[in-house]
C-alpha cells in the first residue's frame, strides 16, 4: 500500500497570500469600499444620510464640550455663526460638488480634473496629506472621546479611571482587526446607530430645555455674565465671529456625504454619465443632514452651557468632552446615562470605520494611478496596518485627549472644505456663471480666513498635515522612481490604416523607425531612411514605417494609447501615438505588435546627444530623454525570455 503525500503550503506563504489578497471584483483603482459588493443595490437618500452620519451626527458627543472651551459663555453664540456659515457656505459648495462629480469622487477629483500636469498631481497629494489628516484624526478623537465615555461612566470599574489612553489604544486596535478581518459598510447598522442616537440626544436636550424653563435664573445670570464681560450685543457678535472657527468641528462630514453618494437610489430614468436623480437626492441628503445637526448644534450648545458648572468643562472635569453624557448623567439618572454612554460609544467607533474605509478608498483611488504607490498599497490589509500604526502614533502623542486633537481635526476638515470651495469657483467661472463664481468666491475667502485662523490658534494640525504630506510624497517619488521602467499601457487600439500597414509587413519583417516630429516635410522622413540604412547596413528601405510619438500628460503614470495609421508624401507610412512617456509607449507598442501578429518587429533609434543623467530625469520627469537604452529596458523587464523580445537597434 502506497501513501500519496500531498504537499502542504507553508504557514508563512499562507500568511503573505493571505495579507496582500486582492478583491478581483473591484473596479481598477476605485479603492475597497467605494461602491457596493455586487449586487448591491442603491439605497433611499436618508438611509444613506445614516450612513455618512456617524461621522456627521457623532460631532455631538464632544462638540458642546470643545465649543465651551473655545468660546466660553459665548459657545451659542459662536454657534449660531458657524450653523450660518454651515447652511449658506459648506452646503452650497458641497451641492455642487455633488453635481459635479455624481459618481463619489469628491472636490479633489474636481481639482484633479482643473489642475493639470505636474501641479495639479502635486497640489492633489498636498490635499490627500489633509485627508489622511482629517480620517486618522476621526478615528483617534473619537475614540478617545468613546473611552471618556467609558471612564466616566458610575458603573465602570474604579480601575479604569485614567486608563483612557489605553482603553483608545485598544478600540483603534479593534477597528484596525476589523478591517483585517474584512469590512463592508453596513447601512442597516448605520440607521440603527443614528436614530437610535439622534432619539436619545432629543430627549436629554428636550429635560435640559424644561429644566432652564423651570429655573429661568440661569438665562439671566448667563444674559448679565455676557453683559458684565462683553458689553452690548455688537460687541458680542464681533468677539463670536473671531470665535467660531474654534468650533469647526460641528462642520464635519460633508467631503464623507459626497463620497457615499454612489450608494444613493436615483431614478430610473437616470443617465449613466450625468444621473440627474441621484444627484438630487444626494443635494437631498447633504441640506437634510446640514439642518438637523444645526438644530442639534445651536439647541445643545445653548443647554450645556446654561446648565453645566464652566469648571466642569476644563481638563479633569466630569463633562470634559462629555457635556451631553453629564446632563443625560444628571437629569435622567445612571441607567438611561449607561445607555446614552453605550449609544455614544457605538456611533464613535462606527465614525472611525467610516473613516477607515474612506481612506481604504481615497489611497487606492489616486496613488496606484499616479504610479506614486508601492505594489501593496493595491491590498487592503497591509494599507489597514499602516494606518492603525499611524492611528496609534497620534493617539499616543496626543494622549488620547479629545480638546488637544481638536485642532489637528477642524484643520484637515476646513482644508478640505476650503479646496472644496476654490474647486466649484473654478468650475462655476469655466461654466461661465459669473454671480455664481461670486458667491463661491466669497464663500472660499470666508473658508480660507476660517482655516487660517484655526491654524494660527492651533497649528498641531498643519504639524500633522504636513506630515503626512511629506510622507505621501516622499513616498510617492521613491515609487515613481522605483516603478518607472515598467509597462504603463492599460490598453493598446489601432485604426483600420496602421492595422493594414502592420499585417502587410508582418508576412515579411516589421521595422519601425522611431521619429521625433518636427517639420513632417518630405525632407525630414527622406533623411532619416537614408540615416537609418547608412548607420545599420540595410539593404533597402523596405518595410520601414515610422513611429512618433507625442508626449501628452508627462505627469500620468498609466495611459490608453490609440494608433493611427496614415502615409505621408504619398510613400511614408507613418504611426502616430500619444503617450505619457515615449520609452513605455515605444515598449508597450513594440510587446502588442508582437503578440498581434506573432512577429517579432524591428525598431530603429537614433543615440540621444548629450550628458545621459539630465536626459535620464527628463525621461523621468517629462516622458522623454534617454529613449533608446529606457526602450530596452522596460522591454527586458517585461519580456523575461530574451528569444521573445523584440530587436531593439540605436546607431
Amino acid at each position: 500500500m502506497s501513501t500519496e503525500l500531498i504537499p502542504v503550503e507553508p504557514r508563512a506563504e499562507r500568511f503573505r497570500e493571505w495579507l496582500f489578497e486582492r478583491p478581483e471584483t473591484l473596479e481598477r483603482h476605485a479603492g475597497p469600499h467605494a461602491s457596493g459588493p455586487a449586487g448591491h443595490a442603491p439605497q433611499p437618500w436618508w438611509r444613506v444620510m445614516c450612513l455618512t452620519g456617524v461621522d456627521y451626527f457623532s460631532t455631538l458627543g464632544y462638540q458642546p464640550g470643545i465649543a465651551f472651551l473655545a468660546a466660553g459663555l459665548l459657545s451659542p453664540l459662536a454657534t449660531i455663526i458657524l450653523v450660518l456659515l454651515t447652511l449658506f457656505g459648506a452646503l452650497p459648495v458641497y451641492r455642487r460638488v455633488a453635481a459635479e462629480s455624481p459618481h463619489g469622487q469628491g472636490s479633489i477629483a474636481m481639482l484633479e480634473r482643473l489642475l493639470p500636469f505636474w501641479r495639479g498631481k502635486l497640489f492633489v497629494l498636498g490635499l490627500l496629506g489633509f485627508a489622511l489628516t482629517d480620517f486618522i484624526i476621526t478615528i483617534t478623537l473619537s475614540a478617545a472621546d468613546a473611552s471618556a465615555h467609558v471612564v466616566e461612566n458610575p458603573h465602570v470599574p474604579a480601575f479604569l479611571e485614567g486608563q483612557e489612553l489605553w482603553i483608545t489604544m485598544g478600540l483603534v486596535a479593534l477597528l484596525g482587526a476589523v478591517f483585517l478581518k474584512g469590512f463592508t459598510e453596513a447601512i442597516g447598522v448605520a440607521v440603527a446607530l443614528v436614530v437610535a442616537y439622534l432619539a436619545l440626544n432629543a430627549v436629554v436636550i428636550a429635560v435640559a430645555a424644561a429644566h432652564v424653563v423651570q429655573d429661568a435664573r440661569v438665562v439671566t445670570d448667563w444674559t448679565s455674565a455676557l453683559t458684565t464681560q462683553h458689553g452690548d450685543v455688537v460687541m458680542m457678535v464681533a468677539i463670536s465671529l473671531t470665535l467660531f472657527p474654534k468650533l469647526a468641528l460641528g462642520m464635519s462630514g460633508f467631503e464623507t456625504g459626497v463620497a457615499v453618494m454612489s450608494h444613493v437610489r436615483g431614478d430610473q430614468t437616470d443617465d449613466t454619465e450625468r444621473p440627474a436623480g441621484r444627484i438630487r437626492n444626494t443635494q437631498r441628503m447633504l441640506t437634510t443632514a446640514a439642518c438637523v445637526m444645526s438644530c442639534y448644534l445651536i439647541s445643545s450648545s445653548l443647554v450645556t452651557t446654561l446648565l453645566i458648572p464652566a469648571e466642569e468643562f476644563e481638563e479633569g472635569g466630569s463633562a470634559n468632552g462629555r457635556a451631553l453624557a453629564y446632563l443625560a448623567h444628571n437629569y435622567l439618572g445612571n441607567t438611561f446615562g449607561t445607555v446614552y454612554d453605550v449609544s455614544t460609544i457605538l456611533i464613535l467607533w462606527f465614525a472611525g470605520a467610516s473613516a477607515m474605509a474612506g481612506m481604504l478608498n481615497l489611497i487606492p483611488r489616486y496613488l496606484p494611478r499616479y504610479g506614486m504607490s508601492p505594489e501593496w498599497a493595491g491590498a487592503v490589509r497591509p494599507l489597514v496596518l499602516v494606518l492603525t500604526s499611524a492611528a496609534f502614533l497620534i493617539t499616543w502623542i496626543f494622549d488620547a485627549d479629545v480638546n488637544a486633537q481638536g485642532g489637528a481635526y477642524a484643520t484637515g476638515v476646513l482644508v478640505l472644505m476650503t479646496s472644496a470651495a476654490v474647486a466649484v469657483t473654478l468650475a462655476a467661472r469655466r461654466a461661465g456663471e459669473r454671480r455664481r463664481s461670486w458667491g463661491f468666491a466669497l464663500i472660499t475667502v470666508v473658508l480660507l480666513y476660517t482655516t487660517l485662523d484655526n491654524v494660527r490658534e492651533r497649528p498641531d494640525g498643519v504639524k500633522i498635515g504636513a506630515c503626512f504630506i511629506a510622507a505621501i510624497i516622499g513616498v510617492s517619488v521613491l515609487s515613481r522612481l522605483a516603478r518607472a521602467f515598467e509597462l504603463r499601457t492599460i490598453e493598446v487600439t489601432y485604426d483600420s490604416r496602421a492595422d493594414a500597414f502592420l499585417r502587410d509587413c508582418a508576412r515579411r519583417s516589421i521595422r519601425l523607425v522611431a521619429n521625433e516630429p518636427g517639420a513632417r516635410d518630405l525632407d525630414e522622413y527622406r533623411d532619416k531612411v537614408r540615416q537609418v540604412i547608412d548607420d545599420h547596413e540595410l539593404p533597402n528601405a523596405g518595410d520601414i514605417i515610422f513611429v512618433e510619438v507625442t508626449v501628452g500628460d508627462y505627469s500620468d503614470f498609466e495611459s490608453r494609447i490609440d494608433v493611427r495609421g496614415e502615409v505621408l508624401h504619398d510613400h511614408y507610412r507613418v504611426l502616430t501615438v500619444t503617450g505619457a512617456s515615449v520609452p513605455n509607449t515605444l515598449a508597450s507598442l513594440l510587446l502588442d505588435i508582437r503578440d498581434r501578429t506573432g512577429v517579432r518587429p524591428h525598431i530603429y533609434f537614433e543615440w540621444t546627444e548629450g550628458n545621459p543623467l539630465p536626459n535620464l530625469l527628463r525621461f523621468l520627469f517629462f516622458g522623454v530623454g534617454e529613449v533608446a537604452p529606457v526602450t530596452r529596458e522596460v522591454v527586458r523587464r517585461a519580456e523575461p525570455e530574451p528569444d521573445r523580445r523584440p530587436h531593439i537597434h540605436a546607431g
